[in-house]
């Protein structure tokens, strides 16, 4: 076990940004300015074989827990199960809330640390369910999914609406918000005024969440941000994908000579089809994009010079994560009224060219721009490819970090299961087992980093370690470095195909004919996956999912589209 220097257990903060995307930030090979990030990440190690599960309450649930979401709670995204009741309704793991089957790692640790969310929470509408009944002693979080990021249209009846909760009691939020409210700000603004609370903690190690909804959409940032990336991204997707990569090759983030997937669009036209005027629009939507990551750098960077200023750096673990892969608006939208939902945003929202960032704008910036921060990996968020489960981490913790290679990479596989196990290895307080405050409850699924972190382990998760994964009809399965992915027609093939990630992390050849026995093997493991989680197996999207798919060809650079 790490021998903290100092007397007191370590504090824990956890970020989890929105949606972010793999090559967003600048130590993962990004353009976008992140100094507070970087010199996090450089100073610290960058995961980049992190795994959480496609889509954000989900993997809300198994940080939480340390447990599969199939058990946890939120076997599927509680709005994409409301349109299948005969599948999931009564069904145990699909309550659409974090249950109480799992004990809570805020649960687990109070009253010993002094526990405290602010930001999105997404795991439980109703108020039994909020973050003050799971061991939260001070909170303050947006209950659904997705919300405006400024104060505008705050009715519970408006189709995004304003529902926050602090310590457990419902805001009016037109009367208690600010007006200059700005999620990003107002979120971290909380996040202090409870570090600050001294009597509250009294001299009690924090665990925080600071659960950002950036930079998920309706894309608005300040304009003085935005103009900072002015003309930054007028060379289009694919000219920032191939920077993207080089960089991240730089970096050592990714191994030379990775063969990335073919980018896959649902779009009528791609860059080379649009006019000037639809390139400088759909730039300005990735402009805003970039603005709302630098905020939220420049936010976290508030929190880290309050630990300075409290001398509490050497003594804090920082974790910072996004909750699955970059958002490309293929089933996203369902959720929120399917086939109506460009309807409602034209109605509701000004998205002339002048307005994109403002409080009455909503856009969205599409699958070209999700790929360029997902590549090389296949696809983005609600995929069970790698572009919607592999996502950056970085750990911070001087005592175990210091001793690193400056800028330490730590390529092994490891999963957002993970972190609960290894933040009560840390604290030095064991999970409580099956039972816990009179319940019966799962075990954590995930393993603790700190063996292999202190060089005691020579892996994480070993050989014989099987993962599974599935939302909306996708499944995959993994074993070692090969991986089995399902996807169903007609966004893929109907068929288990097989992967290997150490040589392909693209997952460009599909391997299941030459190697059949070992996709056999691995759909087996999948069949124990599904009895032992009670994973309900569909294999149908929704009503109003785009099919329509063209791939976009590299040729040199040129980019050519061909339908398929």
């Amino acid at each position: 076990m790490l021998m903290n220097m100092s007397s007191r257990k370590p504090n824990f903060l956890v970020i989890v940004a929105d949606d972010l995307g793999f090559t967003d930030i600048g130590c993962f090979g990004g353009e976008i300015e992140t100094p507070n990030l970087d010199k996090l990440g450089r100073n610290g190690l960058r995961f980049t074989s992190f795994h959480t599960a496609s889509a954000c309450s989900p993997t809300r649930s198994m940080l939480l827990s340390g447990t599969d979401n199939h058990l946890a709670g939120l076997g599927q995204m509680a709005e994409y199960a409301r349109g299948f009741p005969e599948k999931f309704e009564g069904k145990p793991g699909y309550e659409g809330y974090l249950n109480f089957r799992v004990a809570s790692l805020a649960e687990i640790l109070a009253p010993e640390y002094y526990t405290l969310i602010s930001g999105k929470w997404h795991l439980g509408l109703d108020e039994p369910y909020w973050p003050d009944k799971r061991g939260f002693e001070k909170s303050f979080t947006l209950l659904p999914g997705a919300g405006n990021h400024y104060k505008f249209n705050t009715s519970e009846k408006h189709f995004m609406p304003f529902l926050y909760q602090e310590n457990g009691r419902r805001l009016n939020a037109e009367k208690e918000l600010p007006e200059d409210f700005y999620s990003t700000e107002y979120f971290t603004d909380k996040f202090l005024e409870y570090l600050d609370d001294k009597e509250q903690r009294n001299d009690r190690p924090f665990l925080g969440f600071l659960t950002y909804t950036a930079p998920h959409w309706p894309l608005q940032a300040p304009r003085e941000t935005i103009e900072k990336y002015k003309g930054a991204y007028n060379k289009g997707p694919l000219s920032l994908r191939n920077e993207r990569l080089r960089n991240a090759e730089i970096q050592g983030i990714l191994q030379k000579g990775v063969v990335p997937h073919l980018v896959e669009t649902r779009n009528d036209k791609v860059w080379s089809d649009l006019d000037q005027k639809d390139r400088e629009y759909a730039s300005r939507t990735m402009e805003t994009y970039a603005a709302m990551v630098d905020e939220l750098d420049k936010n976290v960077g508030r929190i880290l010079k309050r630990l300075e200023d409290t001398d509490e750096v050497e003594n804090t673990v920082v974790i910072f994560m996004s909750d699955n892969g970059a958002e490309g608006m293929l089933l996203e939208a369902l959720p929120f009224a399917g086939k109506l939902f460009g309807d409602k945003i034209s109605s509701k929202y000004n998205n002339s060219f002048d307005n994109i960032g403002n409080k009455d704008s909503f856009v969205y910036y599409g699958d070209l721009w999700a790929q360029a921060a997902t590549a090389p990996r296949h696809m983005y968020k609600m995929w069970a490819t790698e572009g919607g489960i592999n996502c950056p981490l970085i750990m911070n913790y001087p005592p175990l970090t210091k001793h690193e290679k400056k800028g330490g990479i730590v390529s092994e596989f490891t999963t957002v299961m993970d972190i609960l196990p290894t933040i009560l290895d840390l604290a030095e307080i064991p999970h409580p087992g099956r039972t816990f405050q009179g319940r019966n409850v799962h075990l954590p699924r995930g393993k603790t980093w700190i063996p292999y972190l202190e060089k005691f382990s020579d892996c994480i998760h070993d050989g014989n370690t099987v993962t599974g994964w599935e939302l909306f009809g996708q499944r995959a399965i993994r074993k070692g470095s090969l991986k089995a992915v399902y996807i169903p027609e007609p966004l893929g093939t109907g068929k288990w195909q097989l992967f290997d990630l150490s040589k392909d992390l693209g997952e460009t050849t599909d391997l299941s004919a030459k190697f059949p026995e070992e996709l056999s093997d691995l759909v087996e493991y999948w069949s124990i996956y599904v009895a032992e989680t009670g994973l309900v197996e569909i294999n149908e999207y929704p009503e109003g999912t785009e099919h329509k798919r063209l791939i976009i060809k590299d040729k040199g650079k040129s980019f050519v589209q061909t339908s398929t």
